[in-house]
């Protein structure tokens, strides 16, 4: 996901580490949505337009959601008018936080004291459920499904993967 804003820094750096990625254009929270849902489409048409030169064509899609949240069907609007003019494909996601959440905090999903997302629909959906979502986007559903299949992704359960950091004495 394209979160925030770019510095010169990170364009610099998306371009020169973009092979071999597949970058979508992300939640809310992403450059190309926050422009839209400021009502400037043109900067957000420029910023996809950058990505899509930075990531290559079939690398960079359009990314559609909706938790719920009113504010998303007013950017997937936008989404869908750029990927018309721009040639950019679209996908459908959905933001599965409950489950990240719930590892992080040490609560059940079905706990009633947990916290909370706007929408509660932060969960993995099913085929079906996202179908009925984007009836006007069947194409951001096949292309989900078409990205998964290009990654190539193993596992190595029972094994921590992280880095070792040396810790002074008597911390």
């Amino acid at each position: 996901d394209l979160h925030s804003f770019p510095t010169r820094r990170s364009s610099d750096l998306m371009r020169e580490y973009h092979e071999g990625i597949i970058a979508l254009s992300a939640c809310l929270a992403g450059e190309v949505p926050r422009y839209l849902e400021k009502g400037l489409y043109e900067e957000a048409k420029e910023a996809a337009k950058r990505h899509l030169e930075i990531f290559g064509e079939g690398n960079y899609f359009l990314e559609l959601q909706d938790h719920g949240i009113p504010l998303q069907r007013q950017v997937n609007q936008g989404i869908m008018r750029l990927s018309k003019e721009l040639n950019i494909p679209l996908v459908a996601t959905n933001d599965c936080h409950y489950i990240l959440l719930c590892i992080q905090t040490g609560k059940k999903v079905s706990d009633e004291n947990r916290m909370r997302y706007e929408g509660g629909q932060y969960y993995v959906k099913s085929e079906e459920e996202m179908r009925q979502l984007f009836p006007y986007a069947p194409e951001a559903i096949e292309n989900t499904h078409k990205i998964a299949e290009r990654c190539n992704v193993e596992i190595e359960f029972g094994v921590t993967k992280l880095p070792r950091f040396d810790v002074p004495d008597g911390y």
